[in-house]
């Protein structure tokens, strides 16, 4: 009877201790296919030689039978060691069984917890193996000899825990007075535990999770068992966290950890923003490391932890994306000669860099990520993962600490490798018009071309004549980055505004346009430039910013063509002048002729002397005020940044701040200037008295709107005065005199000399 009690807390019933669940499956019930809530082992009823007390003792000890058995096939399932069989059976229909059975169950996680459990379950069978000893030796077993000997059983955690050292119980002396005492503290709470995972189907994340909480008791027996399982379900994330944060690789068969690859199914809404990265990514060599870094990753939620933070699962999430660029450069790419440019950090950055081939070298994975980085990296998770509690604390400082590391060297590659400063400088020069005289011999070429209806098939093959004649005059062979520049437009129709946001070469909408501040001066005025960026730069200039860059060069180009034409019509009228006064000396029969042409010319100098200085002031405060002090400050952070992220970072704000000190997300002020700007085109073609009351009075309005109570005390206030100093000592008198005035402001009111 006690060898039967022997087998029976090892999971194996007979005549005495039988399993009531397998008993009703002999007599015709359905088995249960679910782990059973309740024990089901039980003294046989038809023993009649055992005592009332006798039998509660053996049904109360072999209930940690039930659970051994119960907890032992848990991990025998998870384990998936079925294969290991013998006899004749063949390997192929052995594993076509075991796909079957495990298809719909397979977890890495819960295979490592099932490894807890097993360790857990060998400290049990070692207990039980003790007594069995201690019967065998005894010359008259009874069954008090079965508790008896349990009561040292915290002599036998103590040995066993020297193998397992950090997990198992350090039970106080005196405290178990029986089997019951010793290991029902912590196994039917770890069964339950079981059959939570079993029931709901928890994996991954979401078990780490729930191990987590389940730490969080005031039982020390059973939380530590817990903790181990914890311990054990850890192994397999840092093994993952190494995996993705030393290599780049994302190493999960079955879709557990917190970091995923993109789902394919896309939503109509996401599919227009996912076609835009993928023709980014495709303008260079179709790299992998670029498709990765858009739309190959991102941050699985329900598999996210708890008590891990989104910032440094995000963090996480870069750390891997970056470290898969940094192993897998593109073939095409060549490092500049870093020590020919203008020095972007600190002598030490230049001094780190000069052992290394420094000109139009083919770079490998080992030369960004250095193998003692790498060392880094592997040291700082190994720590983690030999550490036998998991620290949130230390395991937040490990991930920031290799964050860095990834950020500074993909920093290193971006911004000292492809000479990021160089093609800012580009982008500055062509996009933000800082080469004014590339585009005034540009636009002076064009303008009997954009005078006329562009035809919709030869329009860019037209304007690409004066973009030539202007290349050949003005940008020196010296100018490498130019290259990368190349002209689009898109036709726009010259009846109606348009409305649609201003879109990329590629067609693509514009992720940032504000619709509602959209204007087209004429058909022209869809011109674009495009440029072209290698790897690793696309990390850095993405579509978004590229979309930006061309909204901002749109309304630059528009400001500067009218600064142009209104040039131009000042000139028209000095060779009239000149004219008619050669006609005056050669025919003083004429003068009364040249006199009235002065006198209908007088008018509309005066209106045009309006426009150009409010065109000048407001072209000067762009270029100067907001485009060159953010410029300098942008450098100024490049250089003293170290980390890739900020230096994203601090180009967003440089583009914003271009974007919202120039007024082009304020629509009621954006709408104005451009109104301005297509009347100072028409006024100058047309030359037509009727056009200076409508100038005059949406100047007026734009200044009624500068001056507005709302805008003067938001944040744009320091930028809309600094607008205003320049425009509005004369600006303001003239249009106070206009408005007092039923005619046009004098020039006495103008405060300038007779321009004839």
């Amino acid at each position: 009877m006690l060898h039967e009690l022997l087998l029976a807390l090892l999971g194996y019933t007979g005549d005495l201790i039988i399993d009531e669940r397998e008993f009703r499956q002999t007599v015709g019930f359905s088995p249960e296919d679910s782990m059973p809530n309740q024990c089901t082992f039980k003294v046989a009823p038809d023993i009649s030689f055992i005592q009332p007390s006798e039998r509660d003792i053996i049904e109360n000890i072999i209930t940690l039978g039930f659970y051994y058995r119960e907890l032992d096939r848990f991990a025998t399932k998870s384990r998936n060691l079925s294969w290991i069989k013998s006899g004749n059976e063949s390997s192929v229909s052995r594993a076509s069984e075991i796909l079957k059975e495990t298809r719909d169950n397979q977890s890495v996680y819960r295979r490592a917890i099932a490894n807890g459990v097993v360790e857990i379950l060998s400290v049990y069978r070692s207990a039980v193996l003790h007594i069995e000893q201690k019967l065998l030796s005894d010359s008259l077993p009874i069954l008090a000899t079965v508790t008896q000997g349990l009561n040292k059983v915290e002599f036998e955690f103590s040995c066993i825990a020297s193998k397992y050292r950090g997990w198992i119980v350090r039970v106080p002396r005196n405290f178990l007075a029986d089997l019951a005492s010793a290991f029902l503290v912590f196994l039917p709470p770890l069964y339950e535990l079981i059959i939570e995972i079993e029931r709901d189907g928890i994996h991954g994340g979401k078990l780490l999770n729930l191990l987590y909480k389940r730490c969080h008791c005031g039982v020390p027996e059973q939380q530590a068992c817990v903790q181990r399982l914890l311990w054990h379900g850890h192994q397999v994330m840092y093994n993952q966290l190494a995996c993705w944060m030393l290599y780049g690789i994302l190493h999960d068969q079955y879709g557990e950890f917190f970091i995923s690859r993109q789902q394919e199914g896309k939503s109509e809404n996401e599919m227009t923003h996912i076609d835009n990265i993928q023709k980014m990514a495709q303008m260079s060599v179709s790299d992998g490391s670029l498709n990765d870094w858009y739309m190959g990753f991102n941050i699985s939620l329900d598999m996210l932890p708890e008590y891990i933070p989104v910032q440094v699962a995000e963090s996480i999430l870069f750390a891997g994306k970056a470290i898969r660029v940094l192993r897998n450069p593109s073939s095409a790419f060549r490092s500049v000669d870093v020590l020919s440019h203008q020095a972007t950090g600190p002598q030490t950055l230049k001094e780190s860099l000069r052992n290394e081939p420094s000109s139009n070298t083919k770079l490998t994975g080992d030369e960004l990520l250095p193998q003692s980085e790498a060392d880094k990296i592997e040291s700082m998770l190994k720590n983690l993962q030999e550490s036998s509690e998991f620290h949130k604390r230390l395991f937040e400082e490990a991930i920031g600490s290799i964050r860095s590391i990834a950020a500074n060297h993909l920093w290193q590659l971006v911004v000292v490798r492809a000479d990021l400063n160089g093609h800012l400088k580009a982008i500055k020069d062509y996009f933000l018009l800082a080469k004014g005289d590339f585009f005034q011999s540009f636009l002076e070429g064009s303008r009997q071309l954009m005078r006329l209806p562009p035809r919709q098939s030869t329009a860019e093959a037209d304007l690409m004549v004066p973009f030539q004649m202007a290349i050949t005059k003005t940008i020196s062979d010296e100018d490498k980055y130019f290259s990368r520049v190349s002209l689009r437009v898109n036709i726009r129709s010259s009846q109606v505004d348009v409305r649609e946001p201003t879109t990329f070469a590629n067609g693509g909408p514009s992720a940032i346009s504000d619709t509602s501040s959209e204007m087209s001066l004429d058909a022209w005025d869809g011109i674009a430039l495009e440029y072209s960026v290698d790897w690793p730069l696309q990390l850095f200039f993405t579509q978004e910013v590229l979309t930006r860059y061309t909204r901002i060069f749109q309304y630059l180009l528009r400001l500067k063509r009218t600064q142009v034409e209104l040039e131009k019509s000042w000139e028209y009228v000095m060779y009239q002048d000149h004219s008619d006064f050669a006609k005056r000396r050669s025919d003083p029969k004429d003068g009364k002729t040249s006199q009235q042409r002065r006198q209908r010319f007088r008018p509309m100098l005066r209106v045009r002397e309006q426009m150009a200085f409010l065109i000048r002031n407001l072209q000067f405060y762009i270029q100067v005020d907001v485009i060159e002090s953010q410029w300098n400050r942008l450098l100024a952070r490049i250089k003293e940044s170290r980390d890739f992220t900020d230096l994203v970072g601090f180009h967003q704000a440089y583009l914003s701040a271009l974007i919202s000190q120039s007024f082009l997300d304020i629509g009621s002020v954006s709408r104005i200037l451009d109104g301005i700007m297509k009347l100072c085109l028409q006024f100058c073609w047309k030359i037509e008295s009727q056009e200076t009351d409508e100038f005059s009075s949406k100047s007026n309005s734009l200044y009624t709107i500068l001056r507005s109570s709302r805008l003067s005390g938001s944040q744009r206030a320091p930028f809309l005065r600094q607008f205003l100093l320049r425009k509005c000592p004369r600006w303001y008198e003239c249009h106070q005199t206009t408005t007092n005035s039923p005619g046009l402001p004098t020039l006495a009111a103008l405060n300038l000399a007779d321009p004839l």
